[in-house]
């Protein structure tokens, strides 16, 4: 046999190649996971608004922190509980020295969407506080609790966060004792 036979055509077809998966894969990989990372930016669950008023200072946010630091004072903690077979909202004081025959005002507000937020009159009760209403639990809340002033500055504040499903959530002062 010659060695100069000219030897029949092999050529294979390029998606045969691992380098052409690398060349068309790669890219393609690449912008799959940058839609995915847009769609999961885009979601609700990645935002919590603040309902205080804020103040911006150069590049410092303020915000007043006189009504937790006297619930801090006068150490409140209160639970909040749906129930949503009876169709009611409920706080229950756990510690501190509550005045028991005013009402209390109940903001629950919605991580994202501000059209959502709910804000609920509660009437003194034997245990507590409560008013019949139905809150969805498809989604987190962020709670905050405070008596109802006659002046737009609440003398407390108690603070705390209900997740998705979840029928109670404890409330504090956002300021922790040192």
């Amino acid at each position: 046999m010659d060695d100069r036979t000219p030897q029949p055509d092999k050529r294979s077809s390029p998606w045969r190649q691992p380098v052409m998966w690398l060349v068309i894969g790669l890219p393609v990989a690449v912008v799959a996971a940058g839609i995915w990372m847009i769609v999961i930016a885009s979601g609700d669950g990645g935002v919590d608004s603040v309902p205080e008023e804020v103040r911006r200072t150069a590049q410092i946010q303020t915000t007043d922190l006189g009504p937790d630091e006297i619930a801090r004072a006068e150490r409140l903690s209160a639970i909040v509980r749906r129930d949503p077979e009876a169709g009611i909202v409920e706080v229950l004081p756990v510690s501190g020295r509550f005045d028991r025959g005013a009402p209390l005002q109940l903001d629950l507000v919605h991580p994202s969407r501000e059209n959502l937020d709910v804000q609920l009159l509660l009437q003194p009760t034997e245990l507590g506080w409560q008013v019949a209403a139905t809150l969805e639990g498809d989604h987190d809340w962020n709670i905050r609790l405070a008596p109802v002033a006659d002046d737009e500055q609440p003398r407390w504040r108690l603070q705390g966060r209900m997740p998705r499903d979840q029928l109670a959530a404890h409330l504090r002062p956002r300021l922790q004792a040192q």
